[in-house]
């Protein structure tokens, strides 16, 4: 009960958790980025975990702990709730110990990681689709465990399993001297007290600043009411690190160990992972793109120090590329949509495209409604600007010349039905 009693992980079990868990972890990266350095006036650092085996950091804590169990344990079977990551991780454990494991995740989990979670389990991982969040297939796999007898492995409010995530934190530290800063995502608070844990033992005069999504802040939430919080409603986007409710044990051990806690919006995050992509060649996946997205709001305190950012994972589904686009146009200022009443008159497109876009403004949506299969009723147009800038002149000829009808931007509830 030391590390309960104390809010942290004591160094020599993460020391232990490194020898085991280099059987199957490969020790990644630790990479200098020169563009963000300059934009950021700092030496800015990724710790490259999105390169790990899986793919993200969550095989250190999956493979630490189910080495920790009983034969009696692993025979009873292995059963886990994720949203995708430490699912790979349970079921590459399971697969190279040769142990049957049931994996229960939500229905809304991205293709890429259901096949992945399936490549590396093998014949070894069942998997289960339950729910629309990470919460509601969580309570599915606990019925099962209770029903089957099995050894549930959790994905971050565990000792083992967060001894393991702290292993990312030794690596850091032997890989580079003189740290100020480093920046973590917090989903579940594995990785952040893990890590946060080594930096209190090895070094404390680094500061930890943990980082979420503005839909999903649990942890922010918590440390307001001053007690892990239930969050009634989440957005589930930044699939990674969208939890209801943080581990009461990570709570504690976040509330003591992490010196600061930001949210960063979710189409900061989408703008930062299209950063990656277009000038760094790298593929992060929402919860890997957090600590990233955060430089700009610590900005100011950083200048001229060492930051390193943990890239926590890469498992990135293709097909969702359109609508992280879409969130960052929508955060950038560069997207708009509109429900316009064209004037029911010869040439009032026309008006409307020579007179009232401006000469960079560019209709990528565009969709018209007929009543009684005659006239023309509103159509939703969708305008993306070059700069945002461009926005207050466009409304402002749209006002002049009588098309301006509802602006959609203020209504998200309706998003759902456009785009």
């Amino acid at each position: 009960m030391l590390a309960v009693d104390r809010n942290i992980v004591p160094i020599e079990k993460i020391y232990r958790a490194k020898e085991v868990v280099k059987e199957v972890v490969q020790e990644t990266p630790l990479q200098y980025m020169e563009n963000f350095s300059k934009k950021y006036q700092a030496e800015i650092y990724f710790k490259r975990e999105d390169l790990q085996v899986v793919r993200s950091y969550k095989i250190r804590g999956a493979y630490h702990k189910i080495r920790q169990l009983t034969a009696d344990a692993l025979a009873k079977g292995i059963v886990c709730a994720s949203a995708g990551n430490h699912a790979q991780g349970v079921a590459l454990a399971c697969q190279k110990l040769e142990v049957k494991g049931t994996i229960f995740m939500p229905i809304t989990t991205p293709q890429q990681k259901i096949d992945q979670v399936r490549m590396f389990g093998r014949e070894y991982a069942n998997i289960q689709l339950i729910g629309d969040t990470y919460d509601e297939s969580f309570q599915a796999a606990s019925r099962f465990c209770e029903q089957q007898q099995a050894t549930f492995v959790h994905p971050f409010d565990d000792l083992d399993v967060i001894a393991g995530q702290g292993t990312v934190g030794l690596e850091i530290i032997n890989q580079l001297s003189s740290i100020d800063t480093i920046i973590l995502p917090v989903g579940g608070g594995g990785l952040a007290s893990g890590v946060a844990s080594v930096i209190q033992q090895c070094n404390p005069s680094i500061q930890v600043i943990g980082v979420e999504p503005e839909g999903a802040p649990s942890l922010s939430q918590s440390l307001k009411n001053g007690h892990n919080t239930n969050l009634e409603t989440i957005d589930k986007f930044v699939d990674g690190a969208a939890v209801q409710r943080m581990g009461d044990l990570t709570f504690g051990l976040c509330q003591e160990l992490l010196d600061e806690t930001l949210t960063i919006a979710e189409g900061a995050i989408c703008s930062t992972m299209l950063t990656l992509y277009n000038e760094n060649a790298i593929v992060a996946e929402p919860a890997g793109a957090l600590s990233i997205a955060a430089l700009e709001s610590v900005k100011e305190q950083i200048k001229g120090k060492r930051v390193v950012c943990v890239v926590s994972g890469g498992n990135n589904d293709i097909t969702r590329m359109e609508e992280i686009k879409e969130r960052a146009m929508f955060y950038q200022g560069l997207k708009h949509y509109f429900m316009i009443k064209f004037p029911q008159r010869a040439g009032a497109l026309k008006e409307f495209l020579v007179e009232v876009l401006g000469p960079e403004d560019d209709i990528s949506h565009f969709e018209y409604s007929k009543k009684h299969n005659r006239a023309k009723g509103p159509a939703v147009v969708g305008i993306e600007l070059s700069k945002k800038e461009d926005f207050e002149p466009l409304m402002e000829r749209m006002e002049a010349k009588g098309f301006l009808g509802e602006y959609l931007n203020e209504k998200p509830e309706l998003f759902q039905y456009i785009v």
